[in-house]
């Protein structure tokens, strides 16, 4: 749990360790820390990261959002003790915000998800395992110990896989299921393209999936499709899928499997079709808390409140899927207007300061999450680098509150803010 005061300390931490010839692990800067990472992570595995869709209009949008609202600071207030916590979903979270989902993690460090789990537990942040993760929710979960963890959903074609998938999170402690509704197909990723590089198709980031048994009983049932032509890169290409597919790298090069795995998982990946009687019949299966990520529109949030989800994340996926859409801050104040205080609204994409998080609370959120930041911590130091992200972001947002004159998340509203 995070000290009274914690952003003080956090800077004063840093200022003796400079003293004694300790410089920090990551960079300060957001624009510094990507740069870095840029630098650390493989031109894919980056350009992944990084890249959103299309022209990255939507990328750019969800900044020059942030940058239209401006904080007012307000003066002589009592600022001495502050409270960084939000109640969320029946839990007391010291921090306001939490670890997004973000797939293929290995891309920027070998423990992938397992560093970032132990990273959330050890800095008391909820992580929502990632549907597209690099390690099992099970194994990350057994990092966590009481620390909360949620887990996130791609609604596949297979029901039977998500029931699997949705028992297998609540067996493992989650507590609540992040249904994501923008990713029915992958959005046109320039960078991706560019490289002809999808993660996926090389066994990466389908570990929820290869440890599922109902998504083993798919592949029993699967036939080969015909092999393409013999060369250097399918060559490596069928070396990573070994490599990534459970169980020894020789016996795996003698099997099928690992091939089939990645052939089944492209086929039942996403659901096209997913509509809103969908989401009502997985409301009826589900056994935890359902909330709803990716809404931008003030009647689909509507129409989820209605539904009885236990709450939404306005998202547009960190500009990943649809150029040009909808800023997620422009999106944010017509969905509280409209859902009240029914239901949690969280806010998601864009978000790398303190400043960010404290104007998303201040226009309606209940917490918000952060994504690439943490993702280039782990790239340049793993474990600490992905717990110097965090609470560099607690310290940068707790001395924002205080000096902008308020004690507390509660204190929080749009009055705290100017809008060009």
């Amino acid at each position: 749990m995070p000290a009274p005061g914690f952003g003080r300390l956090r800077q004063s931490e840093v200022y003796v360790g400079g003293a004694r010839g300790r410089m920090p692990r990551v960079p300060f800067g957001p624009e510094e820390l990507e740069a870095a990472a840029r630098r650390r992570m493989s031109r894919a595995a980056f350009a992944y990261v990084a890249g959103g869709a299309g022209a990255e209009l939507t990328v750019k949008a969800n900044r020059a959002a942030f940058e239209r609202w401006h904080i007012v600071p307000r003066m002589l207030r009592d600022i001495s003790q502050r409270d960084t916590s939000v109640e969320l979903l029946g839990r007391r979270l010291h921090t306001p915000f939490l670890l997004a989902p973000v797939g293929v993690l290995e891309l920027a460090y070998p423990e992938a998800d397992l560093a970032v789990a132990r990273a959330a537990a050890a800095e008391s942040v909820p992580m929502i395992f990632s549907n597209q993760a690099s390690r099992t929710m099970e194994a990350c979960a057994a990092e966590m110990g009481d620390c909360a963890r949620w887990f996130q959903l791609y609604a596949s074609t297979s029901d039977e896989l998500i029931d699997s998938l949705l028992a297998r999170a609540a067996a493992c402690g989650c507590e609540a299921i992040v249904l994501t509704l923008d990713t029915t197909q992958l959005g046109w990723r320039t960078r991706d393209l560019d490289l002809a590089y999808l993660p996926f198709l090389r066994g990466k980031g389908i570990a929820q999936y290869t440890s599922d048994p109902v998504f083993q009983r798919l592949v029993d049932d699967a036939s080969p499709a015909p092999a393409g032509r013999v060369t250097l890169a399918a060559l490596r290409t069928l070396i990573s899928l070994t490599r990534s597919y459970p169980g020894g790298l020789w016996s795996n090069l003698r099997s099928l499997r690992p091939r089939l795995a990645v052939q089944v998982f492209t086929d039942v990946y996403s659901r096209a079709s997913l509509a809103w009687d969908d989401v009502g019949r997985l409301l009826e299966r589900a056994p935890l808390p359902l909330l709803l990520k990716g809404i931008l529109h003030p009647d689909d949030a509507e129409r989820a409140v209605r539904l009885g989800v236990a709450g939404i994340v306005v998202s547009n996926h960190g500009g990943r899927q649809v150029d040009g859409s909808i800023a997620t801050l422009d999106a944010l104040p017509p969905i509280v207007d409209v859902v009240g205080r029914r239901i949690p609204v969280l806010f998601d994409s864009g978000v790398r300061t303190g400043a960010d998080v404290l104007k998303a609370l201040a226009l309606g959120a209940t917490a918000v999450l952060l994504g690439r930041p943490y993702v280039y911590g782990l790239a340049l130091a793993g474990e600490d680098g992905v717990r110097d992200v965090i609470r560099n972001l607690l310290a940068d947002f707790d001395l924002t509150l205080a000096l902008s004159g308020h004690a507390s998340v509660a204190d929080l509203g749009p009055d705290a803010l100017a809008r060009d």
